[in-house]
């Protein structure tokens, strides 16, 4: 063979080697991210190609699908009262993909999880069509319908936990949406989503996991279980060495009170007509690092809180005296979801101790058989027992008492402990305050069977009629009725 020959036989056997490698890697190294590559349109079309498995709550199903029309996608997703439910469910679309449960459980709804291959195997060899699993939740769907319908058409969240496991049984936010109004890949499914994203009072944001709120006076809580743990305060019902006014620490700025006579008030009586004066002092006797230490054990400055949605990091911070000390009444750049506010209550009932909250109990298979349960995990002991029970005291006082600022949450023949909270927002206060109610329930046996925290931001009320007693107290107290009564 000539040179010329060679050369050009050389190059070809050259071209199809590098042909054959690319082929080859391709085929092997990068399936798995061409089989999942966002334009691989065939992986879209496998996943609407059969009913989406579904989200249960009480037994029931709060989801299903339909049959569509005019696309290769043959089915999209729908949901039963899909307001109520979007902050628990999230959405799953055939235009922008899926959200919390819908997206973290995407593999066990569509039956592609990895741990579904054995059932998915047989039914291949039988020629049984592929059948997605089920979401079990550990949601009450009576309290959350409460929720829901307390909340009406005011913005705001509830969250409820039972504090002996840690069990999210209700998790509304308002305004809401419905998921199904874009499930699908229409224009019109592409407008509604669109028309969402925009809407001035962000109705997809999910304000009971994912916003936080100065939490006011319900953080006088944690304040008083730092105090007591410290030593800084003997008993509940012992006079505090307190001025009234006081100047908050290293300032010429004099802290009032709103209600009652709180000069060298007792802690009990303190909560019970929420004395600013008594906390944010307490707040700086205790000091910025073990208000901080407090606050960590109820959950705060936690970044990686999951239910298994990711909940956005509440924050109590590092900060100088005087902003410790207003950091002690829920105010400064003290931040909290409404989850983390249901968290410390439900730890108060638990008697100190805290369970780490979620809302899926099982995952299982589209024959029902269980691949997952999740087993109640403790997170921490914020105070021990001895002072869980005086807490409980004081926030049954708040209750009870004809003084205290909680009596709209009383419930007949139910033990209930509560903590309202006026939170000022804005510039100089200049925005209407967040109306706050943390509350527990117990039982005639001494069982907590709920926990809950509301919050209202009511832009339409007067500023003077806003209280956390007032408006958030009612829709705690209904949230906490039905979940008793559904235990009846």
């Amino acid at each position: 063979m000539n040179k010329p020959l060679r050369r050009i036989a050389i190059f070809c056997g050259l071209l199809v080697l590098t042909l054959l490698i690319r082929d080859n890697w391709i085929q092997y190294a990068q399936a798995d991210a061409l089989k999942s590559h966002e334009y691989n349109r065939r992986v879209s079309i496998e996943r609407y190609a059969t009913p989406r498995g579904d989200i249960i709550v009480d037994g029931k199903a709060i989801t299903g699908s339909v049959a569509t029309e005019g696309t290769d996608f043959k089915y999209k997703r729908t949901w039963k009262n899909g307001e109520m439910w979007a902050p628990v469910t999230g959405y799953a679309s055939q235009i922008v993909g899926a959200t919390q449960l819908e997206s973290l459980e995407d593999g066990i709804l569509t039956g592609n999880d990895d741990r579904l291959f054995f059932r998915n195997t047989l039914d291949m060899l039988t020629g049984k069509k592929k059948e997605g699993g089920s979401v079990v939740t550990t949601l009450n769907a009576a309290a959350q319908k409460a929720a829901f319908e307390g909340l009406g058409d005011r913005k705001g969240a509830v969250a409820a936990i039972d504090p002996t496991t840690g069990a999210i049984l209700a998790l509304a936010s308002t305004p809401s949406y419905d998921p199904s109004a874009f499930a699908g890949i229409s224009t019109k499914d592409s407008e509604a989503f669109s028309k969402l994203e925009k809407a001035k009072d962000k109705p997809m944001l999910n304000r009971a996991l994912r916003e936080t709120y100065p939490p006011g006076s319900t953080f006088k809580v944690v304040t008083a279980a730092a105090a007591l743990e410290s030593g800084e305060v003997g008993g509940i019902d012992d006079k505090t060495d307190t001025p009234d006014p006081y100047r908050l620490p290293d300032t010429t700025t004099d802290l009032t009170n709103e209600h009652g006579v709180c000069k060298n008030a007792s802690l009990r009586y303190a909560l019970m007509v929420s004395c600013n004066t008594v906390f944010a002092k307490l707040a700086d006797n205790v000091g910025n690092e073990k208000m901080i230490e407090m606050a960590d054990k109820f959950g705060f400055n936690n970044p990686e809180l999951d239910t298994p949605v990711r909940a956005a990091e509440s924050v109590y911070p590092e900060d100088n005296r005087p902003q410790n000390a207003m950091g002690g009444i829920g105010q400064a750049s003290n931040r909290a979801t409404p989850l983390q506010m249901a968290m410390v209550a439900a730890a108060v009932a638990n008697d100190g101790k805290l369970m780490k909250p979620y809302m899926v109990d099982q995952l299982q298979a589209s024959d029902l058989e269980t691949i997952e349960t999740t087993e109640p995990e403790e997170l921490s002991q914020p105070v021990s027992a001895e002072t869980a029970q005086a807490l409980q005291q004081m926030m049954e006082t708040v209750v009870n008492d004809p003084q205290g600022t909680g009596a709209k949450a009383k419930i007949d023949g139910v033990t209930v402990g509560g903590k309202t909270g006026t939170a000022q927002h804005g510039l100089n206060n200049s925005e209407k305050p967040y109306a706050w109610f943390i509350s527990y329930a117990k039982t005639g046996d001494g069982s907590s069977p709920v926990a809950v925290a509301v919050v209202v931001e009511d832009g339409a009320a007067n500023r003077d009629d806003i209280s956390g007693g007032g408006l958030a107290g009612p829709i705690a107290r209904d949230v906490m009725k039905a979940v008793i009564n559904s235990k009846k």
